[in-house]
């Protein structure tokens, strides 16, 4: 008989030649089981998403509800449907003033492409800033702001008057002028290697495009909902954009993303052209349920407040001669390693021995450490010792 395995190659499209093929029976909190029953701790919480771990009984009992009072009822704004609506006050609840009117849409790409679009209209400008080694998502506009020629090249022709500045650059912003619609950047560049900027260079950002009329696009498409410490990164630099890019983490498990921004922003999509944006499944009401029950348990469980001590448990335990460095904040970190092969033979191996890591589209001799904020200190001390003892059964460059 044909293996569940098997028929994933042959019928189920593939990404890359080398699939990972870890076969899923059912996840909890911060595990995942295969069909033999053996455990795996995710600590890549998949992808930036579980950040309340796996089938959190909140979220489960949410979309339960849902799902029995009714699914797709239209396309996003025409119905008034509770789900969406309690969503939206809860976020912007927890945003300050000039973040209050939320556009929810399927995808982190699906914002990023929404948030193109009405930073063009408002401004009525074309040129967008964006930085190397940046990823805001690979649909066609959010590939065109995509910061690594390598996955483009095969793409182009993309968008136009599209240009890049450097990350955490204070002179590259002499590049924002009266002509650029907007600037669009990561809190925290994630597939980069996990790049922190500077205050001052957020600050300096913030103050060239109030000089500019430039709207700044702020993705925290993976540091929202508490991994960095905050509830949101951008409160971490003393500034706030003019339009937020939300998805992963917000929906616990289910499929959501949001742009965000103020209603003098949003009310453009309103007219010339009317429905200015649209989407069949934005805002899905089992989705949008499940993402209220997750903001509501980060809040409830106070577990933005546990963050830095974790991360503080993690970087304790991730000593090894083999690390270069340990970068990022809170529970968004990656370890610098030495090469590619030696990244990839120790993400095999941990996977081996039941904890996933993975590595970075931008930086690849980097691995990524990213569990969900429900990770216990029992649970990261173990993690760090198979790490560690991984990474002393790989050779690697002594110094």
């Amino acid at each position: 008989m044909i293996s569940l395995r098997q028929l994933f190659l042959l019928n189920n499209a593939q990404t890359s030649a080398t699939p990972r093929l870890l076969e899923v029976d059912k996840a909890k909190g911060i595990y995942l089981y295969g069909p033999d029953g053996k455990a795996y701790m995710d600590f890549v919480s998949g992808f930036a998403v579980s950040n309340i771990g796996h089938c959190h009984p909140a979220v489960v009992q949410a979309v339960k509800d849902q799902a029995e009072r009714y699914m797709h009822v239209a396309v996003y704004g025409e119905y008034v449907q509770s789900p969406q609506v309690l969503f939206a006050e809860k976020l912007v609840s927890v945003l300050p003033d000039g973040l209050d009117s939320v556009y929810f849409v399927n995808s982190g790409a699906e914002a990023t492409e929404g948030a193109i679009k009405l930073a063009k209209r408002f401004t009525g400008r074309s040129k967008i800033l964006s930085c190397n080694n940046a990823y805001h998502g690979s649909t066609h506009g959010a590939l065109s702001v995509m910061g690594n020629e390598y996955y483009k090249q095969a793409y182009r022709p993309l968008l136009p008057d599209v240009h890049f500045i450097n990350f955490n650059d204070p002179a590259d912003l002499e590049q924002i002028d009266a002509e650029t619609a907007c600037v669009i950047l990561e809190s925290i560049q994630g597939e980069a290697g996990v790049r922190v900027p500077d205050p001052s260079y957020m600050q300096a950002l913030r103050q060239r495009c109030n000089e500019t009329g430039t709207l700044i696009i702020l993705d925290e498409i993976q540091t929202g909902f508490g991994r960095t410490g905050k509830l949101f990164a951008f409160e971490l630099y003393g500034m706030q954009p003019d339009i937020l890019l939300l998805a992963k983490g917000i929906g616990g498990g289910m499929p959501v993303g949001a742009f965000i921004s103020s209603r003098e922003i949003m009310d453009c999509l309103k007219d010339n052209p009317i429905l200015g944006h649209i989407t069949t499944f934005g805002g899905h009401p089992v989705s949008c349920a499940a993402g209220l029950a997750t903001l509501d348990t980060i809040i409830k469980e106070r577990l933005v407040e546990d963050v830095d001590r974790k991360e503080a448990l993690l970087r304790q335990g991730l000593k090894h001669p083999a690390i270069r460095e340990v970068r990022g904040k809170g529970l968004m970190l990656c370890i610098q390693l030495d090469s590619f092969q030696q990244v990839e033979e120790v993400s095999r191996r941990c996977v081996e021995q039941g904890v996933i890591v993975d590595w970075f589209l931008h930086c690849d001799t980097a691995i990524r450490i990213a569990p969900p904020l429900i990770v216990t200190e029992d649970e990261i001390k173990k993690a760090c010792s198979i790490i560690c003892g991984v990474l002393s059964a790989v050779p690697y460059n002594k110094p």
